[in-house]
């Protein structure tokens, strides 16, 4: 297989996920992005029927960020890339769930977590 990838950057959502009270009360932002990786060649020339269905990678992102609740950004990132992998088939693929704004004392940019799935 090839190292083609199609990158999905930066879907951004308010979502409910995390532990605390007030997470799941007020939300916050939620930033998304997806790798799929595959053999792309030949279509540059063709819409093959293989393609990768990016406004479907997105809508199915936006149904698990949006329409369930995770404590940890670990398990959202998770099920995301479960749920790509059982409903488009994909082979191989990198999700990445950012939280700018956690609810720490700290002064940082966030926190990120990253999944990589293969079958």
């Amino acid at each position: 297989m090839a190292n083609d990838v199609l990158k999905i950057k930066n879907m951004a959502f308010h979502a409910y996920h995390g532990l605390f009270e007030e997470e799941a009360k007020l939300g916050q932002k939620f930033e998304v992005d997806v790798e799929v990786y595959g053999d792309f060649r030949g279509f540059a020339r063709e819409n093959l029927p293989q393609a990768v269905d990016y406004p479907r990678v997105c809508a199915l992102v936006e149904q698990v960020v949006t329409g369930e609740r995770f404590g940890l950004i670990e398990a959202l990132a998770d099920r995301i890339a479960e749920v790509l992998q059982s409903e488009l088939g994909l082979e191989k693929l990198l999700v990445r769930v950012r939280k700018p704004n956690p609810p720490v004392p700290v002064n940082f940019d966030g926190v990120e977590v990253e999944v990589r799935r293969k079958r």
